[in-house]
């Protein structure tokens, strides 16, 4: 069991990490005014001492515990560090992410400090929070005039009251006092630091920052990170029979992680058994690496993902450049085809990945040439999309987030969506999508003249492939769909997958109806039985009623391009509305 201490933005985002497991997990705040939806955590409210947390870990045997409490949280990290200790529990600190700190900026580590920065008869907003207005009473007793901004809520007002502050002390966040000075805490990215910065340089006002406490260390298993796809990796490795199925990383992630080891290596004569690497979305997450003769390696690690590249070697070596260059080598194909990211003849690494390695390796300060290699990658192509793509050589160096999550329907969808742009590149007049290659295989037969680039599976995801015909703006598109998808499509369900949806006798019954048909179909379990179980003579009837409810819910997606719908038995045999 997982206990998590939130409260904050990153007690959130833990708790949306830990929704995906469907697992049960306890989520504590002291109060109960953050908002939260939870289905599979337990939430509980009101602070916990030492002793009442321990015992609550002990009643239900918590195994793991995630701290993304507040940063200046200091007494509660204590107490989570000193029973995590003693029960030898494991502990994720899920830590919120902070820009370097500007030496314009007054960084103290006490309030006692301030009078060394503020003079008498000045005026200070003081964002600190509603707890911390006692401890700045001692300013405005050497004349120090102090306002302070809190929510405007009605517990927060009564705090500050029972800490003598009066009505006209107060101001409510966002507003913002006129003043010479500003104190604020340094409370990261998701606590608007970047902002409050950014507006108090606006104003004029000199700005003084409370430095975040250190997270205490003690003898145990502890891992940083700070961000979603960190949490559950951390998740996985520290608790693995928590999520069902693992995450893996992407090849974009990999060659990034051997860049970045490479470049230490070069330039630091280091080699470390594992790399912090920064992802798109900003967190960090260390991945493991290797080492060859004049080059480093990551290997493709696809988690829970049925992904043909899993345990492939990622290498990259790099050398002084006049300008940052990231080129692709053995292994990593090239683009031969318009669509992608970079014209043909450029190697087919995509803009993320390109732009992952440059940001990781910018902060080394030396102009590099990156060369991606990928000693495997020609053989492992053939088993991909890349060669209907235009990909030749190798395989693609690929990853929008950096994280795969297993069966993610988002790669899915992307991996769609660069189909789709590809097809529009081919400049075929027609485009196909299709479930998959046994349906292909069937309607191709009716397009033998259209390039390959222009048919492209969908999978399940027909509502979200056709919204990207619209979105690119394509004349015609044919929809290829075997009848186990149609009775689904044609009832309204846009994503077929059995997850989602299932067979609907009843609507099925309904079809049946309206095609003048009378069968029993109470025993059948899939939908295929109906070819066999419908009179021959009658199957046009049913096809076409059919497509009719499907064509009802797919043109409203295509308003501007033109559909065709083709109904596909298991023998090939093609219905639309022409036959």
């Amino acid at each position: 069991m997982i206990l998590v201490f939130g409260g904050t933005t990153e007690g959130r985002r833990a708790a949306e990490v830990l929704e995906e497991a469907g697992s049960v997990y306890f989520y504590s705040t002291k109060t109960s005014e953050q908002e939260l939806t939870l289905h599979n955590g337990q939430r509980i409210d009101g602070a916990m001492d030492e002793e009442a947390m321990y015992a609550f870990c002990l009643e239900h045997s918590i195994r793991l515990m995630v701290d993304a409490a507040h940063p200046f949280a200091s007494q509660l990290h204590a107490t989570i560090a000193k029973v995590a200790e003693s029960l030898q529990i494991p502990v994720v600190r899920y830590e919120r992410i902070y820009p370097p700190r500007e030496s314009d900026i007054v960084w103290i580590d006490d309030y006692n400090e301030l009078t060394s920065y503020i003079s008498p008869h000045t005026t200070l907003l003081a964002t600190t929070g509603v707890q911390s207005i006692s401890k700045l009473k001692f300013l405005e007793m050497q004349g120090i005039k102090v306002i302070y901004r809190i929510l405007n809520r009605e517990s927060s007002i009564l705090l500050a009251h029972e800490q003598g502050a009066t009505d006209e002390q107060l101001c409510f966040y966002p507003q913002t006092a006129s003043a010479d000075a500003v104190l604020m805490k340094e409370s990261g990215v998701s606590g608007g630091f970047v902002e409050k910065v950014a507006e108090a340089k606006e104003k004029g006002m000199r700005i003084i920052v409370l430095k975040r406490p250190q997270w205490p260390m003690f003898n145990g298993d502890c891992l940083m990170v700070n961000g979603p796809y960190g949490l559950r990796r951390a998740v996985e490795k520290l608790l693995p029979e928590f999520f069902p199925m693992h995450s893996g990383l992407t090849t974009g992630t990999c060659a990034t992680a051997a860049s970045i080891a490479a470049t230490r290596q070069l330039l630091y004569d280091e080699q470390l058994n594992e790399v912090p690497v920064v992802l798109p979305d900003g967190e960090t997450i260390y991945v493991p690496v290797g080492y060859g003769k004049g080059y480093a390696y990551c290997i493709k690690e696809a988690g829970d993902d049925p992904d043909v590249t899993n345990g492939i070697e990622v290498r990259a070596s790099v050398k002084p450049s006049d300008s940052f260059e990231v080129m692709g080598g053995e292994g990593v194909g090239r683009f031969t085809l318009p669509g992608f990211d970079y014209p043909p003849g450029e190697a087919a690494i995509n803009k993320a990945p390109r732009e992952m390695i440059r940001k990781n390796l910018e902060s080394f300060g030396v102009p590099l040439t990156v060369t991606i290699s990928v000693p495997q990658g020609a053989e492992i192509a053939r088993r991909t999309f890349n060669p209907r793509l235009g990909i030749e050589g190798g395989i693609s160096i690929i990853g929008v987030s950096g994280i795969v999550k297993p069966f993610s329907e988002e790669a899915f969808i992307d991996s769609i969506r660069k189909c789709m742009t590809v097809a529009k590149a081919s400049g075929s007049d027609r485009v196909v999508i299709n479930s998959g290659g046994k349906s292909e295989r069937f309607v191709k037969a009716l397009y033998p003249d259209l390039p390959r680039q222009a048919f492209v599976e969908y999978g399940n995801y027909i509502g979200e492939t056709l919204k990207m015909a619209h979105e690119l703006h394509l004349e015609n598109v044919t929809l290829g769909v075997m009848l186990g998808k149609a009775v689904k499509l044609a009832a309204g369900h846009l994503d077929t997958h059995s997850r989602k949806t299932t067979m609907d006798l009843d609507f099925i019954q309904q079809m049946l109806q309206e095609s003048g048909i009378t069968i029993d179909i109470s025993d059948i379990t899939l939908a295929r039985e109906l070819w066999e179980r419908i009179p021959s003579t009658q199957l046009d009837d049913f096809a076409h009623t059919v497509i009719r409810h499907c064509t009802d819910y797919c043109n409203p997606l295509l308003p501007d391009g033109s559909l065709t719908i083709l109904l596909i038995d298991d023998n090939g045999k093609i219905f639309s509305t022409t036959n």
